[in-house]
């Protein structure tokens, strides 16, 4: 049976140091942020050495299969240090499938819940600040886990973003980075909220992550064009240059479509810096399809690549597909378009 405690337990005269390591996105980095506040809050410390801890608290991403083997990994090193100090926890949060729960439930002392995303932050930068606007997500793209795992979008009023921002910038924050899994469908209109967040006084530089190709609007394209204060770099995932596998993949767009929006945005935002995420070897994947992305990448020539070799998300729409691309060939593809970034 899965264990969901009550997160902060624990006799605080007993557990005194805390280390906090993070896998995953950004918005996972947010999470920890605000979860060592909340820890700090109830006197707990933090350690940068690992052995000292009381409490080692692991968050996690089922997003990458990759991510949840380190952890594994990670789990088995961290029970060889209650040897020395028996009362050491170890505890799992994060973007945890249930499938993955259950395979971890008897290697760590407590799973929790994902962190509130809108608790106060002990950011670990004294320049930039992680900002969740929202989290989950609605699209359910047939490869990923999020609905499932941070479930359906969620936003922040933006009185309150706006309030924690300005705190920030009064204690000289240079760069405020906005953070969900699809941003452009903040609820109270995120054109909006980048507009007014450029209103307040200060000098300091917002950005923000991810945004989704089909609500990539107009009124956004402008408002990031006509403020100096939002950064002129914008990440835009496209996963695939093939409209079969974009299709299959439920992204709700074409190649095409893709293709007008950024030359949309090229025309508004001349210096515009443009980054992507591709998924390589998506069951069924051919080596023409393969190759109709490495072509759409050479043609838009993207300042920085994020690419992820497909792995199966159980409970994912996806994951019913065959996964049949050879792992040596996911290697070999994700290489090809890495090299494209030097083209």
């Amino acid at each position: 049976m899965l264990v969901l405690y009550n997160i902060f337990g624990y006799d605080t005269k007993i557990m005194k140091k805390y280390y906090i390591i993070t896998y995953g996105c950004q918005m996972n980095e947010s999470d920890s942020e605000r979860l060592a506040a909340k820890l700090e809050k109830k006197k707990y410390k933090l350690t940068d050495k690992i052995e000292s801890a009381d409490l080692i608290i692991i968050n996690t991403c089922s997003v990458r299969q990759s991510a949840i083997d380190r952890v594994y990994s990670k789990i088995k090193q961290f029970n060889k240090l209650k040897i020395k100090n028996p009362k050491l926890k170890i505890i799992l949060t994060g973007c945890i499938l249930i499938k993955d729960k259950r395979k971890f439930e008897k290697e760590v002392d407590e799973i929790w819940p994902i962190i509130d995303f809108q608790s106060e932050a002990k950011h670990s930068s004294k320049k930039q600040a992680f900002i969740p606007i929202m989290t989950g997500c609605n699209n359910f793209c047939s490869y990923c886990a999020v609905p499932y795992t941070r479930g359906r979008e969620k936003s922040r009023p933006k009185k309150e973003i706006l309030k924690e921002i300005k705190e920030l910038i009064n204690k000289k924050y240079e760069k405020i980075m906005l953070l969900g899994q699809n941003v452009n469908s903040y609820k109270f209109n995120f054109a909006n909220l980048l507009e007014e967040i450029a209103k307040i006084k200060g000098n300091f530089e917002i950005r923000f992550m991810t945004s989704h190709p089909k609500d990539m609007s107009d009124e956004l394209i402008k408002v990031i064009k006509e403020n100096k204060k939002i950064s002129k770099e914008i990440h835009l995932p496209i996963q695939s240059g093939d409209n079969t596998i974009l299709k299959k993949m439920n992204r709700g767009y074409t190649v095409g479509c893709y293709k007008k929006l950024i030359k949309k945005i090229k025309k508004e935002i001349p210096k515009v810096i443009l980054s992507t995420d591709i998924i390589v070897g998506f069951p069924g994947e051919t080596e023409k399809q393969f190759q109709n992305t490495v072509k759409l990448v050479k043609e838009i020539k993207f300042k920085q690549i994020y690419v992820a070799r497909y792995s199966p998300r159980s409970g994912t729409t996806a994951s019913k597909l065959k996964d049949n691309i050879p792992a040596d060939e996911k290697k070999k593809r994700k290489r090809i378009i890495l090299d494209l970034i030097k083209y």
